[in-house]
């Protein structure tokens, strides 16, 4: 019943057609927001494997209050026993099979592009990872767009859970992507990849040395693989992680791209320190990259023990 509506009915019946008798049920609806809103914030803080945001969220826009509308709400993972099974439906062609399992952690939000998908976090305004799919076609077509270097900030994310550009200004650190520019094989792609929940603060010598060698090898193994090659790209915390701007954006300690060839059944995962010392060096498993970050991005390959 739309607020017009509530105040004439009420009016009928009684005096408060002249005060608004639909105030006081708002302005309740509002408390309990609020209420509820400070008591998850606090719960997740203290436990956050005990509480399921996904649970909270259809209450919320059940109450039809500002920044809780369902055309505004980007989806979030169901929680199990600690952990995130995320969903992503409206872009399951980034993922070779089942969806990503992941550590449960506060406001983790799911981003669909055209060209890839970000499992997003509004504690470290930066992505979990982000998914791509890539084949020898794409790559030959990414030769032929040109970069637009038009970063901007993520405005399906709440403004809370986001990095802005003047994050990034005077803080030593470049603007690094998760899913590289030159791999986008469209205008719409190239655009896209420049939001802000693509980027990590990265250093600036190891984003145009060793990591942009393992970029540009990535792709020279996609055009010359028989099919399709699944990559996932996203950054490593440790506790108590140094943050750059006003929204307190994470720095990573250190960045990992996880390669799967869906042909051959190969996995492996560069896992790269986010310092200007850092070598290219050989990758390391992926039973190992699980055991380090507790992602699960390939859970199919997880439950056959692949190495």
């Amino acid at each position: 019943m739309s607020r017009k509506k509530m105040g004439r009915g009420i009016g009928k019946s009684s005096s408060r057609k002249k005060t608004g008798g639909a105030g006081p049920a708002r302005f309740l609806k509002s408390v309990l927001a609020a209420a509820l809103t400070s008591f998850g914030i606090a719960t997740a803080w203290l436990h956050p494997q005990g509480l399921n945001w996904q649970s909270v969220e259809p209450w919320l826009q059940s109450l039809g209050l500002p920044g809780y509308t369902a055309q505004d709400h980007v989806p979030v993972p169901a929680s199990v026993d600690g952990y995130v099974q995320t969903s992503f439906a409206h872009c399951p062609q980034f993922f070779p099979g089942a969806r990503p399992v992941v550590p449960m952690a506060y406001t983790q939000r799911e981003l669909c592009f055209s060209s890839f998908a970000i499992l997003h976090s509004g504690q470290t305004k930066t992505p979990v990872f982000v998914a791509q799919r890539l084949n020898r076609q794409h790559i030959q077509a990414a030769k032929g767009i040109k970069r637009t270097d038009r970063f901007y900030a993520e405005a399906r994310l709440p403004r809370a859970e986001r990095a802005e550009l003047n994050d990034y200004r005077g803080s030593g650190y470049s603007r690094g992507h998760m899913a590289p520019a030159g791999d986008m094989a469209s205008e719409q792609g190239m655009a896209q990849s420049f939001s802000l929940a693509n980027m990590v603060p990265q250093n600036q010598i190891h984003n145009a040395g060793p990591w942009n060698k393992i970029e540009a090898d990535t792709r020279q193994y996609v055009s010359r693989a028989a099919g399709q090659v699944y990559v996932f790209t996203g950054p490593v915390f440790e506790r108590n992680a140094r943050t750059i701007g006003a929204n307190q954006v994470a720095v990573p300690s250190h960045l990992f791209k996880l390669v799967y060839d869906a042909t051959t059944g190969r996995a492996w995962v560069h896992w790269q320190a986010n310092q200007a010392s850092t070598r290219a060096g050989p990758p390391i498993s992926y039973p190992e990259f699980v055991r380090r970050t507790g992602l699960h991005l390939l859970p199919d390959l997880s439950l056959k023990g692949a190495e």
